[in-house]
């Protein structure tokens, strides 16, 4: 054998050996993704409970790029987060589904949500109520939020070690004015109305009169809503939840500490039980899973890929009417889901236009605003919308304040929930100047410039007086803008706009009072207002959302079918939530630093509440 011949042998045989290898990849890679696609219809057991156990926050969207939130799952990463869709679409489907009796509630691992997201849920468990099935909710400690899920259901079981603890709505902000002047950094802000109060944090060391007057306006709002929605669900008296709150720090202490018993003779429960014996409930109602030893049951985040599998089925060929998701701050250009970008929501809202299968729009709005720029660009898109003869209806949730109201000024119908926060029509804009922090280290700036105007939008040196002007005036036009924006689509003059404009905070029922929202409903009732604009009687609502290749959407089911976390352990990510819930200055220093950029004026409104 020539050496030649040997290595000619040996190649053929590597090639041979590649070709194989690479046959085998593709069979696994193959079987991988069979496996991942067979997974994204679960089975469903002939009786099961379906199981309701959001985590973290429900969110009307999640945050993020979807394959990265998918692999930050799979690490552990991020903040847990519960997609109210899926879950009211796993309730409207399992109502009608004859294999499920029964919605188990587990609250256990849910942290909270806005009053108008809680309601859209709680919408869904009345529904599937009144389909003649049963509702059971269970848990150790309702807090707030918690709670209002719980009272929905027609059996609530508290541990014996367990508590409700209702507290009512506060706003606390966190000033930072005396914290900034030892530091010597001068807070520059530039803003019109008398009730704009986002920049207080930054230029006071108190809530100002304006802004307690609001506050207290709207929180009185938001906790009437929440005692008439609970006091109806339990059939309670309408002063139930005053008397509780009132006397609780009296009746637990009488009780000997058993906040339980407590709860339940002001029949806030229907009973005390631990999670063991609950379970054995539910087993008599759906029986026993003989692999887990609890009782059967097929989790909402399974269930859901059923019920939109079913759910676009009867889609087929039907007119649409599309949903796009404006949900978090408003910031520039492009912007991952949970915040609403400039560019990016303008090309889902242009997509609605140009898609001849869309016949109307509804813009749910979840937002406490940010940039102006951001938000003319949404606006002129949803002009360019209407123009085209698509009816625009705007369903707002928690928040729609601000920008959030900006973008929601062209709709031809907006309907809120009492608990939403919207208004804030007013415009401000801050300029951090740190001169005299240098000073204090001994740093000093001097120049020349060629004109009046140079140096005088350093962060080094003092804001002059003719940059001062300018800025001014830019927010005074801003804000006339946004007023006569408002005026135009409400069809009310300046003069009546400005009157309950001026950066003032509106509860949903108010707002409503004052011709800021056309009808208090929820997000079903926009769908068909949308729908009846549109003439459609037989129609699908569809969420309007970013193309997903197919390598994204492999990615997402592979994520349904193993969930790996390699870097960060359950007291990591303990210690990471306890520091956003404890660390209110940073998170005031992450709202100035959003809001500093230069040239940009912002409509925001700071009304977070507790």
């Amino acid at each position: 054998m020539t050496v030649r011949s040997f290595f000619f042998g040996l190649w053929r045989g590597l090639d041979a050996l590649r070709k194989v290898l690479h046959l085998v990849l593709l069979l696994v890679i193959f079987a991988i993704v069979v496996g991942a696609l067979r997974g994204a219809v679960p089975r469903i057991p002939s009786k099961a409970a379906l199981l309701v156990a959001p985590q973290g926050e429900l969110v009307e969207q999640l945050s993020g790029a979807p394959v990265e939130r998918a692999l930050q799952e799979a690490r552990g990463e991020g903040h847990a987060e519960t997609l109210l869709w899926d879950l009211t679409d796993s309730i409207h489907a399992a109502a009608s589904d004859t294999r499920i009796p029964v919605l188990a509630l587990d609250l256990e691992k849910f942290e909270g949500a806005t009053q108008v997201t809680l309601e859209e849920l709680a919408n869904a468990l009345r529904e599937f109520r009144a389909s003649g099935k049963k509702v059971i909710a269970y848990g150790t400690e309702f807090t707030q939020e918690r709670y209002y899920l719980a009272a929905q259901a027609d059996e609530v079981y508290l541990d014996p070690m367990g508590f409700v603890l209702l507290t009512g709505y506060d706003r606390y902000p966190t000033y930072l004015k005396g914290a900034l002047d030892k530091l010597g950094v001068d807070i520059n802000v530039f803003r019109v109305g008398a009730f704009k109060s986002a920049v207080e944090p930054f230029t006071r060391t108190g809530m100002s009169a304006e802004d307690r007057e609001e506050s207290r306006s709207y929180l009185n709002a938001l906790w009437s809503s929440y005692q008439e929605a609970v006091t109806r669900a339990r059939k309670l008296p309408s002063d139930a939840l005053t008397q509780y709150v009132g006397s609780f720090a009296k009746s637990v202490p009488a009780a000997g500490g058993d906040a339980a018993q407590v709860a339940l003779r002001a029949k806030l429960v229907t009973g005390v039980k631990s999670r063991l014996e609950t379970e054995q409930r539910l087993i008599e109602l759906v029986g026993r899973d003989d692999t887990s030893g609890s009782f059967k049951s097929v989790s909402a985040s399974d269930y859901v890929r059923y019920a939109r599998a079913e759910k676009k089925a009867r889609a087929a060929g039907k007119p649409r009417v599309g949903v796009i998701v404006a949900a978090g701050n408003i910031l520039d250009g492009d912007q991952p889901p949970g915040t609403v970008g400039g560019e990016s929501t303008a090309r889902l809202i242009r997509e609605a236009r140009l898609d001849k299968d869309v016949k109307a729009v509804v813009l749910r709005v979840d937002s406490p605003g940010g940039s102006v720029l951001a938000s003319e660009q949404i606006y002129r898109e949803l002009l360019a919308l209407h123009a085209a003869g698509k009816p625009l209806v705007v369903s707002m949730s928690g928040y729609a304040a601000s920008g959030g109201y900006y973008i929601a000024a062209p709709a031809d119908e907006i309907w809120a929930s009492p608990a939403t926060l919207t208004g804030s029509i007013g415009i401000f804009a801050i300029v951090p100047t740190v001169d005299k922090t240098l000073g204090k280290v001994g740093v000093s700036v001097d120049g020349v410039g060629t004109t009046p105007l140079s140096g005088q939008l350093r962060i080094d040196r003092p804001l002059g007086e003719e940059v001062r002007a300018f800025l001014q005036s830019q927010i005074s036009r801003g804000y006339d803008e946004f007023v006569a924006r408002v005026a135009r689509g409400r069809n009310k003059t300046r003069e009546q706009i400005d009157a309950i404009a001026q950066g003032r905070v509106w509860a949903g029922s108010d707002a409503h009072r004052v011709g800021l929202v056309d009808h208090i409903g929820s997000f079903s009732d926009a769908v068909k207002a949308a729908a009846r604009r549109a003439k459609l009687t037989d129609y699908a609502a569809d969420f309007i959302e970013p193309e997903l290749t197919w390598a994204q959407q492999l990615v997402l089911q592979l994520r349904d079918t193993a969930r790996v976390s390699f870097l960060a352990g359950p007291d990591e990510r303990a210690l990471s939530q306890l520091a956003r819930r404890f660390d209110p200055v940073t998170r005031e220093v992450a709202k100035l630093s959003r809001f500093s950029a230069p040239n940009r004026l912002y409509a925001y409104c700071f009304c977070e509440v507790r």
